[in-house]
């Protein structure tokens, strides 16, 4: 969650797992990319893009980073 809030520029606890991505002003398509690269450059996950926007809620895109 906190890797996310940075990227977001939010505060982690406005997240929780079960938030809608679509739901937070600041997720776009710049977020989209942003966050797989982050997946890539912290957890050596290589994420399409299309697989995150295809995410609908912050544990879509733990299960994407995790494979969970």
């Amino acid at each position: 969650l906190n890797n996310l809030a940075d990227l977001l520029d939010m505060e982690a606890a406005e997240l929780t797992m079960e938030s809608y991505l679509t739901d937070l002003e600041a997720w776009d398509s710049l977020s989209i990319v942003s966050f797989a690269a982050m997946a890539d450059i912290k957890y050596n996950k290589q994420l399409k893009a299309t697989e995150v926007k295809a995410a609908q809620t912050v544990a879509d895109l733990y299960a994407l980073v995790t494979g969970e």
